[in-house]
């Protein structure tokens, strides 16, 4: 029904710029906003630089600066970050330059570190088609994302550790890293693409020191010093710490000093200053081309999407706020169809940038716009005095900033103690991402994040537990000492979801606990019962008939189970003997109770609850009866004889009672439900009764529609709690009242045992 909270909801999730613009705290909040929107609008100017100098595209700065301009507005209106810095990134800008080396655009980009002349006029076709292309990556990268963010598979990252997180922003700052010796060694190399391009780059890299630039790599040296003792000075804002704004005074100086003085280093000068200063007007994507670019740009727009929701993750758990997944989804896609417009690359998280927004105060976006609108204004104006800024200076911040991310391989020993299977899912995200890169590195890390989790998940964990004497709470007989087992009534408390993953691990658990053995029957045996189903169901033993029969014929009788349970030390006994103790059912799967199966009498009084419900109970011998398969249940005097007169099924088993504690189960599927049935049939058939205590109603609303209840097996074995269960038990087992132990028999027990295991109170 529509209202006006309900329009007001939908609006501020359409343009979440509205949830932070009015509750903005001006007084507090816009100095911090305009420091960092001055150090991320100055820093912005020269990154764009670089973008171009390091795909050597002949962009014209004025449309990648109105690119960045017009996709941080976006953000800024449809973001959810607070502290997010859209832009061009360095992985992706060599992911677009390999992808025009593929289409023979050699000629157009210079890989081998002179510049050519973009404004040669022989050069003008090879630059369109060379712009084009990219344009049409980055048209079909925001295309693919924004169907993302639509179908809101942006929900998957809800699903993923945060040591994945970690683990792949630690090997993308690495990449960065490496993607930056270009500006620390002046030298322009072919990046190479495979299972091991991050070594093989480092590699030739060192190999070409005795080419590398002396200069850019000792202003490196020098800068990033600089910035490391900046850390240790701080500005504190309204008692808020606000970092020192050294990458502002760097980028300023080196700017200055450059233009006054000839640095022999290499700046991006050498690449901007030679193409056509002019606004490009946007053209459609180069739609012949978008089927053989379809999986370069699927690649883009997954470490692009999942770079941009990583980081947001990060910088709101650290603030306290959270994000939506999808939301950002949607608008860099959003951002990468609108950059496509004008030509430029693709655009994802700027990692440094949102590095120094956050660092230097920012609190909302207006840190971004602010930002953006200083970018425009100084690059339309002064953008040929940013292009004499060493590369060393730039790629100095920018290793700087990466470092923070490098820091998390101290939590390694952390996880060690903590958690291995997250130290699992982190050494393998981080190994697959560093070495086969951030796309395909990025697919492993998910599988193997997701195959770990599912294991973890499913797998099973059983605890036994025991009673603490005289009173209604039940613990774990291998931690707490003081908890006592109740003679002939098992407790198994089950700790997590019955699957088809890990049923067989159930029943073993409980088979081996009990010291029985599941023997499969023979061909003979089930014959012989199938046969004889047949024969009780028939109205007329009759060899042979024939009739004309218009109803739809009964469904076959439904076996509960194939095998019976015996006692491990009496397995070879067991397994040879003739007798079948099955218990008998109807050709529609109804069983019926054997009189042999009944333990106990009918009028056992219920214990008192408040002095010996905690007291053990010794089970009363009959010969020839065992356990009821269900409380109070009415039962049948047919039994099933196959050849001879049935054996008895009690197996000399001490224990009458095994009671399932389901409170931590959360879920119980087809397969499970099917073989939970199966055990308590088949523990029914040796005497033992099943209870199923603290179940909670969701999973009995599965195993409903499971058919779980049919024939004997009832809500009647469902207990609300343990206790109600354990009660059950006991008043169906209790001894007389002269046999009843007293409450210093029950205190005698439990010191003994304390001092058998060496217990000292």
């Amino acid at each position: 029904r529509f209202s006006k909270e309900r329009f007001r909801k939908l609006i501020r999730k359409m343009f979440p710029v509205l949830n932070w613009l009015f509750s903005y705290q001006f007084r507090e909040w816009i100095l911090r906003d305009l420091h960092a929107g001055l150090n991320i609008g100055i820093f912005q100017i020269p990154q764009g630089l670089l973008g171009i100098w390091l795909t050597r595209l002949p962009l014209p700065m004025f449309n990648c600066f109105l690119s960045t301009f017009c996709c941080s507005m976006l953000y800024v209106i449809f973001g959810t970050s607070h502290h997010i810095s859209v832009g061009s990134f360095s992985i992706l800008n060599l992911v677009v330059k390999n992808i025009l080396k593929s289409f023979n655009f050699n000629q157009t980009l210079s890989f081998n570190g002179s510049v050519d002349n973009f404004s040669d006029p022989t050069l003008t076709e090879d630059q369109m088609e060379a712009l084009t292309l990219t344009a049409s990556v980055t048209f079909l990268t925001g295309i693919i994302q924004l169907l993302l963010g639509c179908f809101c598979l942006g929900s998957v990252t809800k699903y993923l550790p945060k040591t994945l997180v970690d683990a792949y922003l630690t090997a993308a700052a690495l990449h960065v890293i490496v993607s930056q010796f270009i500006f620390i060694f002046g030298v322009m190399l072919d990046f190479h693409k495979g299972p091991r391009d991050i070594f093989c780059d480092i590699f030739h890299y060192f190999r070409a020191l005795p080419k590398a630039n002396a200069t850019s790599t000792l202003l490196f040296s020098l800068s990033l010093p600089v910035l490391w003792i900046s850390k240790y000075i701080s500005i504190t804002y309204k008692r808020n710490p606000i970092a020192f704004p050294m990458e502002l005074l760097l980028i300023i100086t080196g700017t200055i000093i450059s233009n006054r003085i000839h640095v022999y280093a290499e700046s991006s000068s050498a690449v901007v200053s030679k193409i056509p200063q002019r606004l490009l007007p946007p053209t459609m994507p180069d739609l012949p081309n978008l089927s053989k670019i379809i999986m370069p740009a699927f690649s883009l727009a997954i470490v692009s999407c999942f770079l941009l929701v990583f980081i947001g993750e990060r910088y709101a758990s650290l603030h306290n706020y959270s994000i939506s997944s999808s939301q950002e989804l949607i608008v860099v896609g959003l951002c990468n169809i609108c950059s496509s417009f004008f030509k430029s690359f693709a655009i994802s998280c700027a990692i440094s940038g949102t590095v120094i927004q956050e660092k230097t105060g920012g609190r909302t976006q207006l840190a971004a716009m602010i930002g953006a609108t200083i970018m425009l204004v100084i690059a339309l104006k002064l953008g040929y005095f940013f292009q004499m800024i060493p590369n060393g200076v730039l790629a100095a911040i920018v290793v700087f900033n990466m470092l923070p991310f490098l820091q998390k391989f101290l939590d390694i020993p952390t996880l060690w103690r903590q958690d291995k299977y997250h130290l699992v899912i982190w050494l393998g995200t981080f190994a697959a991402v560093l070495r086969l890169g951030l796309d395909v590195g990025l697919v492993i890390a998910l599988a193997l994040a997701f195959f770990i989790i599912g294991i973890r998940s499913h797998r099973m964990k059983m605890v036994e537990l025991g009673q603490i004497p005289n009173t209604n709470i039940y613990r774990s007989l291998s931690v707490y000492r003081a908890a006592m087992e109740i003679e002939g009534v098992k407790i198994f408390q089950c700790c997590s979801s019955i699957s088809f993953a890990n049923m067989n691990n159930f029943k073993n658990y409980l088979l081996r606990e009990m010291d029985m053995k599941a023997v499969p029957l023979d061909q003979s045996e089930m014959r012989d019962l199938i046969s004889d189903s047949w024969s009780e169901s028939s109205l007329e033993n009759k060899d042979f008939e024939c009739s004309w029969v218009c109803d739809q014929p009964l469904p076959p009788p439904r076996i509960p189970y194939t095998a019976r349970l015996v006692k491990r030390s009496h397995t070879g006994r067991a397994s040879s003997s003739s007798s079948v103790n099955l218990v008998r059912w109807s050709k529609n799967g109804d069983r019926h109770k054997s009189k042999t199966l009944l333990v106990g009498t009918a009028d056992a009084q219920l214990p008192s609850l408040g002095t010996n419900t905690g007291d053990k109970t010794e089970k009363k011998e009959d010969e020839g009866k065992g356990a009821s398969p269900l409380a109070g249940s009415a039962i049948d005097n047919s039994s099933v004889q196959l050849g001879q007169e049935e054996e008895s099924a009690d197996l000399s088993c001490p224990v009458h009672t095994i009671i399932l504690d389901f409170s931590m189960v959360q879920y119980v599927d087809l397969q499970g439900s099917d073989l939970l049935k199966e055990i308590i049939h088949m523990f029914c058939d040796t005497g033992i009764t099943v209870f199923i205590a603290g179940c909670h109603p969701s999973v009995i609303a599965v195993l409903e529609k499971n058919d779980f209840f049919v024939g004997s097996v009832t809500k009647r074995i469902f207990f609300l709690t343990l206790h109600d269960a354990v009660l059950a038990a006991v008043e169906k087992h209790q001894k007389p009242d002269g046999l009843q132990l007293s409450s210093k028999e029950v205190a005698d027990k439990l010191q003994a045992k304390h001092q058998k295991v060496g217990y000292f109170a």
